[in-house]
């Protein structure tokens, strides 16, 4: 019997696996001949609201995976740095992405801010804009700072060719991504009750394609996938129940999320492509609402916690993670971090370090895009996975 899920996913595979951007050339040929435009931006988060009112596909761009062989991207950066920016740097060389009109780089480190750098030297000709977003969370100075940032963002986009970000278009777009945002939670909540039913390897080429496609088609293709997963009758084994967290920038392969559902291990949360949830709740704004600051409020109030956001009176990294384990019912943490990612691999002395207050089981390991052995993180993670189940049992 064939499972219109898995056909699904199928359709996400191949648009996630197509480094050239095929889709995105295909969407901006319109029938009558003209072209729209398109515009690509980096993790960890950027408001592709204010690029979808201004006309144009908002487009993820996280790299080449293991799929792309690094050669030029190479000669730009050093080696004690995370692959994205090479892998960014050889699409950009190799044409990959050349259906996109411009790039937005945002504030997620220090790598990237010199990507958008080494970009406008590269490519002198295609629009760029770094993005910086606050980091004082003061409504009077953090606030006013982002939603004027936004401004200067929307008025660039207009000067590229774009819709004139009127704040009625961008309410409609900020209603439009709070649809998307309601869905995304929904899959998520269904792999959190049933795991068997949603495969970790199958919502993450969901979420993946959800960077490339128009957000209204992914959330018709989100609809489809819930509708299709929740009947499923696949049989629950007795995996215990993991979160994943660090990878919130650079991908990991997917062959080795594969490795961690092969290792027996249920994934119940994590942090792969962390943008598209980095506002926790819809905004839900009104005729009444500037959505310029409605944008920024949400980011100062409502957006998700990690180590590429500062928390100066926050509470205690770890404790957002501590938290989610205790509401997803997690039995276990797998800590997952790029080679080389500062931002994660600091944060994580502090993050194990509330894990063992609470006595919550963790285990850790650094990955590349492009890593091919998964043997060592497989015979890792079933250990991981089978101690957790003994220690449930000892009490």
């Amino acid at each position: 019997m064939s499972d219109p899920a898995s056909a699904l996913i199928d359709r996400c595979e191949a648009i996630v696996n197509d480094l050239d951007h095929t889709s995105v050339a295909d969407w901006k040929r319109q029938s009558d001949g003209t072209e729209r435009k398109a515009v690509g931006f980096l993790p960890v988060y950027v408001p592709r609201e204010v690029i979808h009112a201004a006309g144009f596909l908002p487009v993820g761009v996280v790299g080449g995976g293991d799929a792309l062989e690094i050669i030029r991207g190479d000669a730009y950066f050093q080696s004690y740095i995370c692959h994205l920016p090479r892998s960014i740097i050889e699409m950009g060389l190799g044409g990959k992405l050349d259906a996109l009109d411009g790039m937005i780089f945002p504030s997620t480190c220090d790598v990237i801010r010199n990507l958008s750098g080494m970009w406008q030297l590269l490519f002198p000709d295609k629009w760029a804009w770094y993005l910086d977003v606050p980091q004082n969370l003061s409504p009077r100075l953090g606030g006013r700072f982002y939603a004027h940032d936004l401004q200067l963002m929307a008025k660039e986009l207009e000067g590229l060719g774009g819709l004139e970000v009127t704040p009625e278009r961008l309410r409609g777009s900020i209603e439009v991504y709070d649809v998307h945002r309601g869905i995304t939670e929904d899959v998520f909540a269904l792999r959190r009750e049933a795991p068997e039913k949603v495969p970790t390897w199958e919502l993450y080429m969901l979420i993946r394609a959800g960077l490339i496609l128009p957000v209204e088609d992914h959330s018709e293709l989100m609809v489809e996938y819930l509708e299709s997963a929740s009947k499923r009758t696949a049989k629950r084994r007795d995996n215990p129940r993991v979160i994943v967290a660090g990878a919130f920038c650079e991908q990991p392969p997917m062959g080795l999320i594969r490795t961690l559902e092969r290792a027996g291990c249920y994934i119940v949360e994590d942090d792969f492509s962390l943008g598209q949830r980095w506002l926790r709740e819809p905004l839900r704004i009104t005729d009444e609402d500037e959505p310029f600051g409605a944008l920024a409020k949400a980011f100062l109030e409502h957006s998700a916690q990690g180590a590429t956001r500062f928390h100066p009176d926050g509470e205690p990294k770890g404790e957002e993670l501590v938290r989610q384990v205790r509401e997803c019912e997690a039995e276990g943490v797998i800590l997952a971090s790029p080679s080389f990612c500062d931002p994660s691999l600091l944060d994580r002395p502090m993050i194990t370090a509330a894990l063992d207050r609470e006595g919550i089981p963790w285990t850790g390991f650094k990955y590349a895009e492009n890593t091919g052995q998964f043997q060592g993180i497989r015979e890792q993670a079933g250990t991981f996975s089978d101690s957790i189940r003994l220690w449930s049992e000892a009490s």
